[in-house]
């Protein structure tokens, strides 16, 4: 398929918009850890289910041992600890400043796929991506200019860029692991495995039960939940493997961190943002960003 590996990672950041503000409204009803371990609940016997229906067993058993730290290592990095820290961050500082400082994670991931892997890209791929972060913070700016919140602290800025790292070096890793592993459905679900049990642990240390139980009877969150679990750890994640195992980390990651300006018009159609004409420049950027890459 050509341009396959681009497609599948604009995708991805199509199934992340949707995931972004299915867990954000179920976020607000139950809280953000009950969230995190319920994603994890409902996406991870779907996925075992798809790798067990390809392979005839819920994870390749026979992948090399290096693969699977690779991975496991990955779904920690990036699904605990970046997960962890952006959520907090979007919490002390708000989500316009934490997406600011999350725009870093696309031209970190290529410094160290280059870095890591030996990945170079050409100064026109350079040239377009620095075009479609550029859109993505301006439109980013502009909803927090409408009314995005947050007050500046050392520490939530750090918490951000700790999510920039997290997501950075866990598909570094993950790209890395890749080749041995074989099936996108079975690394995925290794990552989403390991991400899960660090949340499990999490919440015991944390004294999480109650609200978990509450969050149990929440019928409409369980319902975001679900909807989220689907289009991010189950498809979205899926989707950015494959296009990792397809083109350079650093484009892929780019072409992902697009889902700021594909959430401003579900944002403003749901009330929560209003589209300005700085917004609508900044995703036309974007856009033509993209496009770009494409070429």
């Amino acid at each position: 398929m050509s341009h396959g590996g681009e497609w599948a990672a604009l995708l991805t950041a199509v199934c992340w918009t949707v995931s972004a503000m299915s867990f954000s409204l179920a976020g607000e009803r139950i809280g953000s850890i009950p969230v995190n371990v319920l994603r994890f609940a409902f996406a991870l016997p779907l996925v075992l289910g798809v790798v067990a229906w390809q392979t005839g067993a819920p994870l390749p058993l026979d992948a090399p041992l290096r693969s699977w730290v690779l991975l496991i290592a990955s779904g920690v990095v990036g699904y605990f600890f970046g997960d962890l820290c952006l959520f907090r961050a979007l919490v002390e500082i708000g989500p316009r400043r934490s997406l600011l400082v999350m725009s870093l994670a696309p031209p970190m991931t290529a410094l160290l796929a280059a870095v890591r892997l030996g990945e170079r890209l050409t100064m026109g791929q350079y040239g377009a991506m620095a075009v479609t972060l550029a859109g993505v913070t301006t439109v980013v700016a502009e909803r927090g200019a409408a009314g995005g919140g947050g007050r500046a602290t050392v520490r939530g800025d750090l918490l951000a860029f700790g999510g920039s790292v997290g997501q950075a070096v866990g598909m570094v890793l993950a790209k890395e692991g890749l080749p041995g592993f074989g099936s996108v459905w079975g690394a995925s679900a290794l990552r989403i495995l390991a991400g899960a049990v660090c949340f499990a642990v999490l919440a015991v240390v944390r004294r999480e039960g109650v609200r978990l139980r509450r969050a149990l009877w929440d019928r409409r969150a369980l319902g975001w939940v679900a909807l989220g679990a689907v289009m991010g750890p189950c498809l979205g994640v899926t989707l950015m493997l494959f296009a990792l195992g397809r083109i350079p980390a650093g484009l892929a990651q780019t072409f992902a961190a697009t889902t700021p300006v594909l959430i401003l018009p579900v944002s403003h159609a749901l009330g929560r943002d209003r589209m300005t004409a700085r917004a609508a420049l900044g995703a036309g950027l974007a856009v033509l960003g993209v496009a770009l890459l494409f070429r």
